[in-house]
């Protein structure tokens, strides 16, 4: 093995860990200045790095933002599927998914609050990702209301329409939470879960212990 070859694999895992690093960096930046209040400049300080490191792994600014969203919502669709993966029906996977999302929001407020508020009207590019990242959990919802109606939990129905709704409800209750800073929005669980599920017709709309 040549000299080269044997230093390839360390020098991919130090430009992994600079990536990573200035990604890990610009998320805190991001979560406490805001997108406008960033600057290319203020990741490469934070990081101790350099603005040739950045451009060597982020065309700008947006792009690194792009790359965040993304992250974001895969710690979010993640924590969902992993919470519903036991629950025993369709409509159980939905509502457990609903208690994680409120629960994630509250976790990781600043993250959330970048891609709920942060992410809307910057660019047609950050747009368009916010867009496609709202139709990739309006399909994780439907996938779910379709199986609770093939389980006879609800009635037949547009499933497509009411997870878009079901999806815009999610987005507006925890929009204000995190616009307001009143209480903990998980403590809006309760009447979210009966008012989605009457959405939805569903015959278990109770309040009692969340059930």
């Amino acid at each position: 093995m040549s000299i080269r070859e044997a230093q390839r694999p360390r020098r991919s895992a130090a430009a992994t860990a600079t990536r990573d690093r200035l990604f890990h960096v610009a998320m805190e930046v991001f979560a406490e200045r805001g997108y406008h209040g960033t600057t290319v400049d203020d990741i490469v300080a934070a990081s101790a790095t350099s603005k040739g490191a950045f451009y060597h792994y982020f065309s700008s600014k947006q792009d690194v933002f792009l790359t965040l969203m993304d992250a974001v919502a895969g710690v979010v669709e993640a924590g969902a599927e992993a919470a519903i993966a036991d629950e025993p029906t369709a409509l159980r996977k939905v509502e457990s998914a609903l208690r994680v999302v409120l629960e994630t929001a509250e976790a990781r407020r600043d993250l959330v609050k970048i891609l709920l508020v942060e992410a809307v009207g910057l660019s047609p590019a950050l747009e368009q990702k916010r867009l496609d990242i709202h139709r990739r959990f309006a399909q994780v919802i439907q996938r779910h209301l379709d199986r609770a109606v093939v389980e006879g939990a609800i009635p037949s129905q547009n499933t497509a329409l009411a997870a878009q709704a079901w999806l815009g409800t999610l987005n507006e209750v925890i929009t204000q939470w995190l616009v307001t800073g009143e209480g903990r929005v998980t403590d809006r669980l309760p009447d979210l879960r009966v008012l989605l599920l009457r959405s939805i017709g569903a015959a278990d709309a109770r309040k009692e212990n969340g059930s």
